[in-house]
């Protein structure tokens, strides 16, 4: 009898350290879909790597759960998840990123499917062993189901801090953008009114500004875009009034 309980015993301890094992992995996989499905519902390409990029570290995270958790089919749905949404940070264009998103969705789709399988074949080959387990242990697992629930929560709430934190620097590069703008258009107007007072047989100062290439700027960059852009145009004004005066 005395052997029987601590076979029982030695069973239930393996039975849940390889539980939490897979728990802990099965929370990172779903929180790479969860990322994995926000890149793909994103509208810009920056959002789009962004939790491109999430994804891949929760995928990374669950691998180290996986090889504990003893779940190949999830493992290998993951590797090959991570090779396609590594590849969406050096993507050109959305459409291409999100070409690599699709594909890495639907393989993250599958690893917690694959997962979810490998956890409930566990409990069905150890139902009967987890009949032992006294109602503290049973406290514990719905303790540790609240702290995974907490976690996702938390994962979510950073989410959406980090969405709103780059949605301020979009607003500030904007606002930026326009106030240099504006500044550009009152030089070219002024110097192209100076240049026809004078009788100036000269080409019509233009602005070059590339609204399309400044976009995925920087602030600091924007700013020596900007500026450059501003002595060029001065440069221009002052090489048309020399000619001018000759």
């Amino acid at each position: 009898m005395r052997n029987l309980y601590l076979f029982l015993v030695l069973i239930t301890s393996f039975s849940i350290n390889g539980q939490t094992e897979c728990d802990d992995a099965n929370y990172y996989l779903v929180s790479a879909y969860s990322h994995v499905k926000s890149s793909y519902d994103a509208n810009n390409i920056s959002h789009l790597k962004y939790y491109a990029n999430r994804s891949v570290e929760s995928l990374n995270l669950s691998k180290k759960k996986l090889s504990s958790c003893d779940c190949a089919a999830a493992k290998e749905f993951a590797d090959k998840a991570i090779i396609l949404l590594s590849k969406v940070e050096a993507a050109k264009t959305y459409e291409d990123g999100r070409f690599y998103v699709k594909q890495g969705r639907d393989l993250s789709k599958e690893s917690v499917i694959a997962i979810d399988k490998c956890m409930t074949s566990t409990k069905t080959e150890n139902i009967t062993n987890l009949d032992a387990l006294s109602d503290l242990e049973k406290e514990q697992q719905k303790l540790k189901q609240q702290q995974e629930a907490l976690k996702l929560k938390e994962a979510e709430i950073k989410a959406k801090l980090a969405e709103q934190k780059e949605k301020e620097l979009e607003l500030k590069k904007e606002a930026l953008i326009l106030n240099y703008q504006n500044a550009i258009t009152s030089n070219i107007k002024t110097y192209n009114e100076t240049l026809k007072s004078c009788n100036c047989n000269h080409q019509s100062i233009k602005n070059v500004d590339d609204l399309e290439g400044v976009t995925s700027k920087s602030i600091e960059e924007l700013k020596v875009y900007y500026v450059n852009n501003l002595k060029t145009l001065a440069s221009t004004y002052l090489s048309e009034l020399s000619l001018c005066s000759k």
